[in-house]
């Protein structure tokens, strides 16, 4: 399964990718997608919207069952995919790409560096 080396990850299996204006796109993995099925509904948060690293920002559901999405980092949400309100099967066909759910300012970028790496990842909670 594919697991991008450049992303950082979480226990709860959301990824997050610094970009060049120094926010962040959060989404949820390959593994989590795979183990959620074919997705049905997304329901993302408002733009303006505070997260709290650790609280539920959205709901992802899917054909088996419903789950909350965990904020990686302390932010404000200033984007969401809205794509994904007709779409969200693409969380399931390109979960890092065209399948991410939200971006956010982060309060304080340290916290990105306290998640884990690809190889960590694979090597605890994304492990087969």
């Amino acid at each position: 399964m594919d697991t991008p080396a450049l992303l950082r990850y979480t226990e709860s299996h959301e990824w997050v990718r610094t970009d060049a204006d120094g926010c962040v796109t959060i989404g949820i993995t390959a593994h989590a997608q795979d183990q959620l099925g074919e997705l049905v509904y997304v329901e993302l948060p408002a733009v303006g919207r505070s997260l709290t690293r650790g609280d539920a920002f959205a709901v992802v559901e899917s054909t088996k069952a419903a789950s909350d999405v965990y904020a990686p980092i302390d932010g404000e949400v200033v984007e969401v995919n809205s794509a994904l309100a007709d779409t969200p099967q693409s969380v399931n066909s390109a979960p890092y790409d065209t399948g991410w759910l939200i971006r956010v300012r982060p309060a304080n970028a340290s916290q990105i560096e306290s998640l884990l790496t690809a190889e960590t990842y694979l090597a605890g909670p994304g492990a087969l």
